[in-house]
């Protein structure tokens, strides 16, 4: 009897485990199928969080944006500092912040970020430009120019293309403050090229070549301003310097007498175009000029040599005469004053170049102890220029 209920036990035993292998994988299947739906539920509840902050944090940006454009800029910053709180890593909030930061003078904090943003993307201009106006601020100006270099050829977004030749400008500002002017005029050829035959933009770059004291593409620019408005007054002073500067004294006779009627007040104009005519008309090299004309200027550069010597001192010993002892601009002027007359020039005409060769080295040596004359001796001088190595 009891081997019959042990056999008994041991069969349903063996029924149960049989039973249990047949549902064992159905259990799995409906274990997986829970496991599955849990991890579902728990990302959609995570990725509706993670929306719901990422709204609320653009909700905060776009109030800052709004901020910003208004110039509210203590707003701003606590805008997007509400931003960061649910998104702690976007570069977008950062760098709107350290905008911000920077209208509100806090240039210390805004640094700060924007190193950080440019150590992530140091190609980023916006990031670059502000770097380079804070550094130029703060009188770090090897680091100023080193961040502007990268604004210009930084990655701009399209709708912010247009800063880059606004970052170029920048650099050169800062380029003629320090008188860098060669750096400033490479800068400036870049620039003329980028900009096209824009009037206005070309008269800028004009107005900056003569900050630079690159006359000749000064001239080039204001050239292509004029074309499109031939009566502009700014232009045509622009061109009428450059071309002054330049020793092109009847060009510059042209704009700048077009520049004198435009703006009869304009004092710096008149005074150029005064000393223009005189160049034109104190030069005894001219061409096709009468001989009587010419012999009469030779006098006249000849007394006011003399004069000017005497109202600015030059040191005993300037020039060798035949035997090697050294002379003096008086002694050598005093020596050839009798001869200097309109007779003797008729009689000896050779003696109009040593006269006016004496007349320049006068003017230079003078220019160089006394500084920069004016009336008649600026007129001579800058004729001397012109015949320098003839």
């Amino acid at each position: 009897m009891l081997d019959e209920q042990e056999e008994s036990m041991a069969s349903d035993a063996v029924a149960r485990y049989r039973f249990y292998l047949r549902q064992r994988p159905v259990i799995f299947v409906i274990l997986t199928v829970l496991a599955a739906v849990f991890i579902v539920g728990v990302t959609v509840l995570s990725r509706a969080h993670e929306a719901q902050r990422q709204a609320i944090g653009d909700r905060w940006f776009k109030r800052g944006i709004a901020h910003l454009k208004a110039k509210r800029f203590d707003a701003a910053v606590n805008d997007f500092r509400s931003a960061l709180l649910y998104s702690r890593d976007d570069y977008s909030y950062q760098l709107n912040l350290a905008e911000a930061l920077i209208g509100e003078g806090r240039t210390g904090q805004a640094s700060a970020y924007l190193i950080n943003l440019w150590e992530r993307e140091p190609e980023n201009g916006v990031v670059n430009l502000e770097l380079a106006r804070i550094a130029a601020q703060r009188g770090e100006t090897e680091d100023a120019v080193r961040y502007y270099h990268n604004a210009v050829y930084a990655v701009w977004p399209s709708d912010q293309e247009g800063r880059r030749p606004d970052a170029r400008l920048e650099l050169i500002e800062l380029l003629l403050r320090i008188d860098a002017k060669t750096q400033a005029q490479a800068e400036l050829i870049a620039l003329a090229e980028n900009v096209g035959p824009d009037p206005a933009q070309q008269q800028r770059i004009g107005d900056l070549f003569v900050r630079a004291q690159d006359y000749e593409h000064a001239l080039a620019a204001y050239n292509v301003t004029l074309k499109s408005d031939r009566h502009n007054p700014a232009a045509l002073a622009g061109a009428g310097i450059a071309a002054f500067e330049l020793g092109r004294y009847p060009v510059a006779q042209h704009y700048l007498q077009a520049a004198a009627l435009a703006n009869p007040n304009d004092s710096e104009i008149n005074n150029r175009l005064k000393t223009t005519h005189m160049v034109l008309h104190m030069d005894p090299f001219r061409r096709q000029i009468p001989v009587a004309e010419r012999d009469r200027i030779v006098v006249d550069a000849f007394a006011a040599a003399g004069q000017r010597f005497k109202s600015c001192p030059l040191p005993a010993m300037s020039a060798t005469n035949s035997a090697g002892a050294q002379i003096s601009f008086s002694d050598e002027w005093a020596k050839l004053k009798p001869e200097i007359t309109e007779t003797g020039l008729r009689q000896n005409p050779d003696l109009v170049e040593k006269a006016m060769d004496l007349v320049f080295r006068i003017e230079r040596e003078t220019s160089i102890v006394c500084g920069t004359p004016t009336g008649t001796d600026q007129a001579l001088l800058l004729i001397s220029r012109l015949h320098e190595g003839s």
